[in-house]
């Protein structure tokens, strides 16, 4: 990744911890392919993946919510916790299973 570049308005500028979207930070979380350990998801993205290894099996979005200390009484509360967990399963972090829930991926 390029450590700046900057443009005009509604431009598109790259740092090394994220990159900013028309003046506005982005986070960026890399592919697990690109990334040599945990150590390169942002803090409060490095929690979930570790909170989903010590399960028994797959976990729903509430039950990592209750581990994070969230209101998981409702659901809207959960809902931004969802994403970041679609988000590290997009990106090859974790598994999301077709009834929802996750399971962590095998280590490298």
């Amino acid at each position: 990744m390029p450590a700046a570049v900057v443009c005009g308005a509604g431009s598109v500028e790259n740092s090394p911890n994220g990159v900013r979207v028309a003046g506005r930070a982005v986070l960026l979380i890399p592919h697990r392919s690109d990334a040599a350990d945990e150590g390169a998801l942002p803090g409060d993205y490095r929690k979930i993946p570790a909170i989903v290894r010590e399960a028994d099996g797959p976990v729903q979005v509430r039950a990592v919510g209750e581990r994070l200390g969230l209101d998981a009484s409702a659901r809207g509360k959960l809902e931004p916790l969802r994403a970041k967990m679609t988000k590290l399963a997009d990106r090859g972090w974790l598994h999301k299973r077709p009834d929802g829930r996750f399971t962590a991926r095998a280590q490298a």
